[in-house]
């Protein structure tokens, strides 16, 4: 009876550690490329909701640089936590300006997930 009380005090336990597990932050990770296949520090990243795509995405506009390893990384939880739960999935234009060159991509983010694009720029 002990060993049952003590197995059953033990499963509790790991279900509850389990079960509070945090979740994940929705990142973006955009990596920024010359022509020649260099990373570009220093570039402008403008991450722009495309409201035309289907389900359509909500308003949101966030802008940072690259670092100096040529990546810069836009955390969407402020675009989940504004969009409401059932919203799960947003849709993105990404614009790059470094010096006189611009570029552009476009992604998908997920609630909980890490999404990465690279974008090159022309020569």
């Amino acid at each position: 009876m002990k060993h049952l009380k003590t197995l059953g005090f033990f499963l509790i336990l790991l279900f509850v550690a389990f079960a509070c597990k945090p979740k994940e932050s929705a990142l973006l990770k955009v990596f920024v490329r010359s022509s020649s296949n260099q990373l570009m520090s220093g570039a402008k990243v403008v991450v722009i909701g495309d409201q035309q795509s289907n389900p359509p995405t909500l308003e949101f506009v966030d802008t940072s640089y690259t670092n100096s390893s040529g990546f810069t990384t836009v955390n969407m939880d402020q675009y989940f936590n504004t969009s409401g739960p059932e919203n799960t999935t947003g849709y993105f234009d990404i614009v790059i300006k470094h010096n006189n060159k611009t570029a552009t991509g476009y992604t998908r983010c997920r609630v909980h997930t890490t999404s990465v694009e690279t974008i090159y720029l022309p020569n």
